[in-house]
């Protein structure tokens, strides 16, 4: 019996493949999978952190207790569907950069932000001698006040900081990433 889901040998259209998703874990790649076919259906130019952070929401049971549970999670999840059907479409026209962020070389597909995000995760794995893992995105998406990302938490009534001091190991991710927002 054959799968009904076509097999997706070639880049989506539109979002190209970073370089390599060397450093992440197999199921933070899988979360990046998921960002980037949610950037091409939403027909995003890149993959942003909001997208990020839907996806990692939607696989990463790790990062939506640390997000929280309940009527702010329902709250959160439902801005981020709406993105694709009219709340998002302001961020069409524009790329994701707060200019406080170095631009990440090989990142194509991503916003500048988002970019930069892949690439706090990854140092912040690093520090810990593993590959990196949800956590580990999560905390680099919420550490710049301009990320989209924070802006959908805030929207939903979720403080990017009190998602910040909820993980572990949080300490000196900051200065990793070239960030002092927080």
């Amino acid at each position: 019996m054959q799968s009904r889901i076509p097999r997706q040998s070639a880049p989506e259209p539109g979002v190209h493949r970073a370089d390599n998703d060397a450093g992440l874990s197999d199921e933070l790649a899988s979360v990046v999978g998921g960002a980037r076919r949610r950037a091409v259906r939403d027909g995003d130019r890149q993959v942003d952190t909001a997208h990020l952070l839907h996806s990692l929401l939607e696989s990463d049971p790790e990062a939506r207790a640390v997000v929280g549970d309940g009527p702010q999670l329902a709250r959160l999840l439902g801005y981020l569907v709406q993105r694709s059907i009219g709340y998002g479409l302001r961020w069409q026209s524009g790329v994701e950069d707060s200019g406080t962020v170095p631009l990440v070389s090989g990142s194509t597909g991503f916003s500048p932000l988002a970019a930069a995000s892949m690439e706090c995760a990854r140092a912040r794995a690093a520090g810990r001698g593993g590959p990196a893992r949800g956590t580990d995105l999560l905390a680099a998406i919420v550490v710049d006040p301009q990320a989209r990302a924070v802006e959908v938490l805030q929207r939903a009534g979720i403080d990017a900081r009190a998602v910040l001091a909820r993980l572990d190991g949080w300490a000196g991710v900051t200065e990793e990433c070239g960030e002092a927002t927080h």
